[in-house]
C-alpha cells in the first residue's frame, strides 16, 4: 500500500490555556517572568482568564480559573512559551518569582536552539524555548 500524501499544518497550534488555583497570583507571575501586561477578560462568574500579549497573527493563550474545569497538573501536554532571545533570562527570574526549575537551560540542537522546563506557582508543568 502507497504512503498516504501528508498534508502540512501552518502550525499545530492555535491557542493554548493555563490552568491556574489563584489567577491573580499566576499573572503576578507570568507578568514578572516575561516583563509584559496581561489583560483580564470578562467571563461568567466561575469563568476567569487572563490573556497573554500576542502579536497579530501569532498564538495567543490564557490563563484559566474555574473549579470544576481547569486542574494545573505536572502531567500530560508540555506548552513551551517563547523566551527568545535568550531563556536564561527568563529562567533567572522562575525561583525570584515563586516557581521551580526543574531542567536548567539546555541545547536541543545548533537548529533548534535551546530548552528549560520549570513549575509555576500554580502546580503546573510547562517549558522554555530560545535559539539563544
Amino acid at each position: 500500500m502507497a504512503p498516504k500524501t501528508m498534508k502540512k499544518m501552518k502550525t499545530a497550534v492555535s491557542w493554548f490555556e493555563i490552568p491556574a488555583k489563584k489567577i491573580g497570583r499566576a499573572k503576578k507571575f507570568y507578568e514578572a517572568l516575561f516583563d509584559i501586561e496581561m489583560q483580564d477578560l470578562d467571563m461568567d462568574n466561575e469563568l476567569k482568564m487572563t490573556m497573554f500579549p500576542v502579536e497579530e497573527g501569532g498564538i495567543g493563550g490564557a490563563l484559566c480559573e474555574h473549579k470544576d474545569w481547569y486542574k494545573p497538573s505536572m502531567e500530560g501536554a508540555l506548552v513551551y512559551l517563547s523566551a527568545n532571545p535568550d531563556l536564561q533570562q527568563v529562567l533567572n527570574k522562575v525561583e525570584k518569582n515563586g516557581g521551580k526549575i526543574l531542567r536548567k537551560k539546555t541545547k536541543i540542537s545548533d537548529e533548534y536552539g535551546y530548552m528549560a522546563i520549570f513549575q509555576d506557582t500554580e502546580g503546573n508543568r510547562l517549558a522554555l524555548h530560545s535559539m539563544k
